[in-house]
């Protein structure tokens, strides 16, 4: 079945609509699309399963009766099918991440988790080296003066909270101040080192190791899925009957 699309005076057609896709870069989306549809194709639901997806649809879009059901599949050029594949399409998602990408959480968290560790830290920062130096010898001596002496002198908006940032992922902070808290022991405090135009001190108040835990799960396998699906889009080729093949 084809379909003429009306908008306004202009007649849209199965012949026009893909250099419309190029002129509005829609044709990278329109295959991970497809890339996405083939994969998890053969993945399985339960009747009842599918018939669960379609009415959390139906109830998350408002389509409160029958009638109102076929004047949506009618407007989005859809059949029921075609609707019962887009109800389950997180969760037939989300199965594919996991038979695919689950028995490789272990290792890859393992990869990641230098920089998914958390760090809670106290930053005093000043373009003044003179001034850097005063207060780190003043937090030396009266350490628990941090959080004023950053309220007073530090020069960025850690200052609002008396210097105290976090909990903070270490792949956050700038390269160098991230080295230095992920060297620190608890209460270990830094001399002035300079980052960028910044003389900073930093003391690391409480380091909080990266668990796989469930949300880490998830965040991992987007992650590898999102990778897999860049190496997919790799084998993506746009062919002009008048040139050669280019990749999208």
């Amino acid at each position: 079945m084809t379909f003429d699309l009306h908008i306004g005076d202009q007649r849209i057609t199965a012949t026009t609509v893909m250099p419309l896709l190029a002129r509005y870069q829609l044709i990278p989306k329109l295959a991970q699309e497809v890339i996405l549809e083939t994969a998890i194709a053969p993945v399985p639901c339960t009747p009842e399963e599918t018939q669960a997806a379609v009415q959390q649809f139906c109830e998350q879009n408002k389509l409160a009766n029958p009638e109102q059901g076929r004047a949506w599949l009618a407007q989005q050029a859809m059949d029921p099918n075609e609707l019962e594949n887009l109800a389950t399409k997180g969760l037939k998602l989300q199965r594919f991440k996991e038979q695919n990408f689950g028995n490789k959480l272990e290792s890859y968290f393992l990869q990641r988790k230098s920089a998914l560790d958390q760090v809670v830290y106290s930053l005093i920062r000043s373009k003044d080296v003179g001034i850097a130096q005063e207060v780190y010898f003043r937090i030396e001596d009266h350490p628990d003066e941090m959080t004023a002496l950053a309220r007073q002198y530090s020069e960025g908006p850690e200052s609002q909270t008396g210097g105290l940032i976090g909990p903070q992922e270490l792949s956050t902070p700038h390269p160098v101040l991230a080295r230095l808290l992920s060297i620190s022991q608890p209460g270990q405090l830094w001399p002035p080192t300079r980052v960028g135009e910044w003389m900073i001190i930093v003391r690391l108040e409480k380091f909080i190791p990266a668990q796989l835990d469930e949300t880490i799960q998830q965040r991992l396998m987007g992650e590898l899925f999102s990778q897999w699906l860049q190496e997919q889009m790799k084998g993506v080729k746009l062919v002009s009957a008048s040139s050669s093949p280019s990749t999208v």
